[in-house]
């Protein structure tokens, strides 16, 4: 059902995949076209409250709740850098400037001036991509909100574009994956999303001294943005991104936007203000509820602050919603011979987070045909495996007074019996458990000699039929386990009776 190997798209009337060389005179034709392409989005407004400023952001802006509550997101890092699956996602910058990985592409593909970055285009195909499947997949997966990247380092977008010529619909796959996708998620009720790592493009590429590449092939140099950095460039590439930035934001109203680390100084404040004024106006104007995901203070205002990867997450409750990002093998595209988490590692993170008032943002990386490889799809399956069970102590839920009891309160294993974090929904209480306890669970924190409101009236366990016997006094909590585990990794104890408002 999910091996979406199995599919066939249907006949397409494709250009030919085989000639980069049509290819490029095709985008050199349309040089005037993308002109007046960025030049229409950079004319673009939106009434409404917002204005570029962060005083205007500071002032109107709002968490939207739907991201409160879902708690649980799939990130997809799919892109051209997927078909030789070497090294990282990083692949162009590589291939172009580091030694081993020159050595390793020029035995595998040729000298990077007679065999590019650009040269792997015609080879991502996605050949046996089908985005129903993908989207019933990652429903399954108890995910409520999907990412794909619509554009990353390597300056290819993945959606149809008028501005930036080199993207999926004209090239390689021949398909709007952006829009494609989207339509999927929401038809399965999900919210869709996309981030943007274009900023970083412009001086991604710094090839090795002396050494003999294509970047400097007229026809092909715009696209790698090596061959001219000089000032009018860089204010031109800038122009392009607030366009690109705006035509996502009007072909596909993202319910998300994410921008990776590249806009985080603050000397692109200026565009960055333009585009959230745009993207929020826009929202209002589509009634709905949206937030842009950015790092480490690259917005002062007007945003949802992500962190990259688990280690950086935050150790106590936050104050506001926030997501942590981070992928489930060792880069974020496809890696032939990856290694891979545990669902176990998905279980914990996801629970350290939503105790926190934070999301988790998991990443997948799908290989060039459109297909996940096993072990990926067994995480997916996991993941909602578990949730499926223990999906209402983690939905809609907010913190409590506290994120957790236990040893391992610094969100890192090994975990125990004894290792609870704490997550809360109206007057319940939701005690999870790290770790089976064995005969007893004993929750420490909800001692009767602790300034509780009200007192314990019910137990339940989550997955197990039937309340649970339990005992509250000035030890904690002390509920007897049923001998038969409802799941695994992680164990939620319903509470009620406790008051909280």
């Amino acid at each position: 059902m999910y091996l979406v190997s199995n599919h066939r798209p249907s006949r397409r009337k494709f250009l030919a995949d085989s000639s980069l060389a049509a290819g490029s005179v095709l985008l050199a034709g349309k040089a005037r076209s993308l002109s007046s392409a960025i030049a229409r989005e950079l004319s673009l407004t939106a009434t409404g409250p917002f204005q570029p400023t962060w005083a205007s952001l500071r002032a109107h802006y709002h968490y939207p709740e739907w991201f409160h509550d879902a708690k649980f997101g799939i990130f997809l890092h799919w892109g051209v850098y997927s078909v030789p699956a070497h090294g990282s996602e990083w692949y162009e910058k590589h291939m172009y400037g580091d030694p081993a990985t020159i050595k390793w592409h020029t035995e595998h593909y040729g000298p990077p001036a007679k065999f590019g970055y650009k040269n792997f285009i015609p080879m991502f195909k996605a050949q046996h991509w089908d985005p129903d499947a993908w989207a019933e997949l990652f429903k399954h997966a108890g995910a409520k909100y999907v990412m794909p990247v619509a554009i990353h380092h390597d300056g290819f977008a993945m959606w149809d574009s008028a501005v930036v010529p080199w993207n999926a619909a004209r090239m390689g796959p021949h398909r709007d994956v952006i829009g494609e996708l989207g339509k999927a998620v929401r038809r399965q009720g999900m919210k869709f999303g996309f981030s943007n790592h274009y900023m970083e493009h412009y001086n991604f590429i710094q090839p090795l001294p002396g050494l003999k590449t294509d970047l400097y092939d007229p026809k092909w140099a715009a696209f790698s943005s090596v061959a001219d950095r000089n000032p009018a460039a860089f204010k031109r590439f800038l122009a392009m991104w607030v366009a690109a930035s705006k035509e996502l934001i009007d072909k596909y109203e993202p319910d998300t936007l994410f921008y990776d680390n590249g806009v985080n100084p603050r000397k692109f404040d200026p565009q960055k203000l333009e585009v959230a004024a745009y993207y929020y106006n826009r929202a209002s104007e589509w009634k709905k509820a949206v937030t842009i995901l950015t790092k480490d203070h690259a917005y002062l205002a007007g945003n949802t602050e992500d962190y990259e990867r688990q280690q950086r997450a935050p150790l106590t409750i936050q104050p506001h919603p926030w997501e942590c990002d981070d992928s489930v093998g060792y880069r974020w595209g496809y890696l032939k011979n990856d290694h891979y988490w545990h669902v176990s590692t998905i279980v914990t993170h996801l629970v350290e987070n939503v105790s926190r008032n934070g999301n988790l943002l998991l990443n997948f990386g799908p290989k060039p045909d459109g297909t996940f490889v096993e072990t990926q799809l067994e995480l997916m399956k996991g993941i909602g495996a578990w949730l499926r069970v223990n999906g209402e102590a983690i939905y809609e839920t907010r913190p409590w007074s506290r994120f957790g009891e236990g040893a391992s309160v610094n969100g890192r294993p090994p975990y125990t019996g004894s290792d609870f974090r704490f997550t809360t929904k109206g007057d319940v209480l939701y005690a999870i458990v790290m770790a089976w306890p064995g005969q007893h669970a004993v929750v420490r924190s909800l001692a009767t000699s602790d300034a509780l409101k009200g007192k314990v009236e019910q137990v339940q366990l989550l997955g197990h039929n039937g309340p649970l016997h339990f005992v509250q006094d000035a030890q904690g909590l002390t509920v007897t386990m049923p001998s038969e585990q409802p799941c695994q990794y992680a164990y939620s104890l319903k509470i009620s009776g406790l008051k909280f408002a």
